[in-house]
């Protein structure tokens, strides 16, 4: 229950930065896209090829910074995936052979406690990677790195 919660808390956490992000920065990119990409179909003297490269360097931007965002993402859910799991590990350490009801007990309460610590901490770094993120994005597609 108490696991469930912390999860509840960090995906909450992530959903809002994403929306945040979407309506400072992403939406703005997906609208140029469209409009360039409906630029490159006005033009019906180019060939169906050269009209699709002509799409698809219209949505270079726009995937670029798609590609960043999940990245960093990913980044960052890997760094509390790893605390979390230095917090099971720590435990295990700790842990008899064949514990007790009530070593259980104390020894989940210790894990929770610590991971509950991982999620704070991670959701703390929210802010600062937002702001990171988003002077990424905002210097533009070519300033977006690669990843």
């Amino acid at each position: 229950m108490m696991i469930q919660q912390q999860r509840q808390r960090i995906e909450s956490a992530v959903t809002e930065m994403i929306d945040d992000m979407d309506k400072t920065h992403l939406r703005k990119m997906q609208n140029e896209m469209h409009l360039c990409a409906a630029k490159c179909c006005q033009d019906d003297t180019s060939s169906v090829d050269s009209v699709q490269r002509c799409v698809d360097r219209c949505s270079t931007p726009m995937t670029r910074a798609q590609n960043y965002v999940q990245h960093e993402l990913g980044e960052f859910q890997g760094r509390l995936q790893r605390c979390v799991m230095q917090c099971n590990d720590d435990v295990k350490v700790k842990m008899p052979p064949s514990p007790s009801e009530e070593q259980i007990a104390k020894y989940t309460d210790q894990f929770e406690r610590c991971a509950i610590q991982c999620v704070d901490k991670h959701v703390g770094l929210i802010p600062s990677m937002m702001k990171t993120m988003k002077k990424v994005l905002s210097k533009g597609p070519e300033a977006i790195p690669q990843v």
